[in-house]
Order: structure tokens, then C-alpha cells, then sequence
């Protein structure tokens, strides 16, 4: 078998055995990870395990999401043509470019400076050019790095996060939708809230994952009284 033939044979083991299986029947969905290259946004040194049901390791202590789980927060957020999306933690740029294949733009904010050039000509390559890959960090002074292009339909946190600050909340447009995963080790949630109203957040928990966590996000207190 020829090298091509053996890497799409991998992609396609890879949504029947692993994307299906959980829940992910949206053939808009579907049909993105059939057509972008996966193995395009994974680090040479672990590119024969693109397709593996696991975090690949990125520079520093970031990692790849697993195929399933950005196929199914993808399939959750139901993006619209239309929506302008943000995305805190870009890594090597892939689940941007499934987000950008779904809507108008999205702004991708990379605390790490390796990974941000990376992930640019990532995006680059794969011909993608509704994302914008920003250098920095997210959290500070109050999400101001995200502020200038909010509201937000829809916002992706590229990692795991103890609580999700209301700040980010903030910044979500009526009917938007944040997809977190929140939770210590060894339980986490899959996390989808939406704004339905100026105060009023619906929040949805529908699947346990665990994700490296993301830099800077605040903690909450472990002290009890």
C-alpha cells in the first residue's frame, strides 16, 4: 500500500473508530475532518500518530487536543457561516481551521511565541485564510487581547480551565456559545454555555474528557472553611 493510500485509510479509521463512536453524526463535521489534512498540523517529530485516539505533545507543556474531542466540541458549538469566533490556545492551529471552515472569522490568541508562528504557517499551508493567529496572553487585564473584535457567537478554550471567568462570559454576543472543558483531575467536563439574554447563561455538561490545562487562567481557592 502506497503512502497516500495508507494515510487516508488511517483518516478514515480514524472518524469510524474513534469520531462516530462518540456521537459525532454531523455530516458537516464529518466531512471536515475527511477533507482537512489533521496531519498537516501535527509535529513531524509525531506524525505517524496523527490519527491516534490521544494529546500529541506540542512545544512546552501544550498538547493536541484528541481527534475525537475536537470533532465533538466542534459538532457542540453548531457554528453558523456567519460567526465570529474566538479561540484561546491555538497550538498547531488545527482546531482553528475546523472552526474557520465553519464560519466567518476566527481570532486565535497563542501565549506561546513558537507555537503561534507554527500554527500561522500551519494555516498557511492548508490554504486557510479566515483565521488570525494573535501572540499572547488571553487572561490579561481582563480578556483585553479579545476585546476589540467582541461580541463573540462562539468561544473555544483550547484547554482545560478550573472555572471559566465570567470576564469571557463578557464577551459572548446573545444566543453565543462557550465550549470549555472545566475540572481538576481525574474529572472533567465538557462545558457548553450559552447566552440566551443579557444576564441569563444556560449551561450545558453533556461529556466527561480530561485536557492539559491552559496558561494563566485563574484558580480558585483551595482553602475551605
Amino acid at each position: 500500500m502506497n503512502t497516500a493510500m495508507s494515510l487516508e485509510q488511517a483518516r478514515f479509521n480514524m472518524i469510524e473508530q474513534q469520531i462516530r463512536p462518540w456521537e459525532v453524526l454531523d455530516a458537516r463535521v464529518l466531512d471536515l475532518l475527511a477533507r482537512v489534512p489533521r496531519e498537516a498540523f501535527v509535529p513531524e517529530a509525531h506524525r505517524a500518530l496523527a490519527f491516534a485516539d490521544l494529546e500529541l505533545p506540542l512545544t512546552g507543556d501544550a498538547c493536541m487536543l484528541a481527534p475525537r474531542v475536537q470533532a465533538r466540541l466542534v459538532q457542540d458549538l453548531a457554528l453558523q457561516p456567519t460567526d465570529n469566533v474566538l479561540e484561546i490556545g491555538t497550538g498547531s492551529g488545527y482546531t482553528a481551521a475546523l472552526l474557520a471552515s465553519l464560519s466567518q472569522r476566527v481570532v486565535s490568541i497563542e501565549i506561546d511565541p513558537a507555537l503561534a508562528r507554527g500554527a500561522r504557517e500551519n494555516l498557511q499551508r492548508a490554504g486557510i485564510g479566515n483565521v488570525q493567529v494573535r501572540e499572547g496572553d488571553a487572561c490579561a487585564n481582563d480578556f483585553a487581547l479579545c476585546r476589540t473584535d467582541a461580541p463573540f457567537n462562539a468561544i473555544v478554550l483550547g484547554g482545560s480551565v478550573a472555572e471559566v471567568p465570567p470576564a469571557l462570559l463578557s464577551l459572548l454576543a446573545p444566543g453565543g456559545r462557550l465550549f470549555a472543558i472545566v475540572g481538576e483531575e481525574p474529572v472533567m467536563r465538557a462545558t457548553l454555555i450559552t447566552r440566551r439574554a443579557e444576564a441569563d447563561f444556560h449551561t450545558a455538561q453533556p461529556w466527561d474528557t480530561v485536557a492539559q490545562r491552559l496558561r494563566n487562567f485563574p484558580a480558585p481557592s483551595r482553602f475551605r472553611f
